[in-house]
């Protein structure tokens, strides 16, 4: 019987050969493997690298270049919110200080639940609806502290 490792080095080969024979493959392989496992597993760049003849740290330097690519599991709701300029102006910094403290996270940490990861963004493009956030990929704008509440609500339950 294979280990986890042994299956998760399984997993990224396959992964990398449904993709390998396309141009500039790196990044549609990191996506697979992302969605794959929920966060890039430890040997990830070195299988990969190895895989693609780069080296890990061309690899890791890719990985860590993008936000989107996690070294853990995030909870089960992840909430992103805007950091831009045009949302801090009209109380955005207020607003995700609120948020923060309300969950008892800072900026890329998961609940001790496991019920909710908390992330900064740099423009989610609803400036006009600022200051914004995204709940699992679904926008939320104009949040006050009513929103807020309901967000915290909503990832708790």
């Amino acid at each position: 019987m294979r280990n986890d490792a042994g299956r998760t080095e399984e997993r990224l080969i396959d992964i990398v050969n449904g993709w390998i024979a396309r141009e500039a493959p790196l990044l549609p392989i990191l996506n697979e493997v992302q969605a794959s496992f929920g966060y890039m597993p430890e040997n990830a760049a070195a299988v990969i690298g190895r895989e693609l003849n780069l080296s890990r740290a061309e690899v890791h330097g890719v990985i860590s270049f993008y936000h989107d690519f996690r070294k853990e599991p995030a909870g089960r709701h992840v909430l992103k919110v805007c950091r831009a300029e045009a949302c801090q102006s009209v109380g955005g910094r207020e607003m995700a200080e609120h948020l923060k403290r309300l969950l008892g996270l800072d900026w890329h940490e998961t609940a001790a639940d496991g019920s909710v990861t908390l992330e900064p963004v740099y423009c989610l493009g609803l400036c006009a609806c600022a200051p914004a956030a995204m709940l699992d990929g679904e926008m939320i704008g104009r949040i006050d502290e009513q929103v807020a509440a309901e967000i915290v609500r909503e990832v708790r339950t």
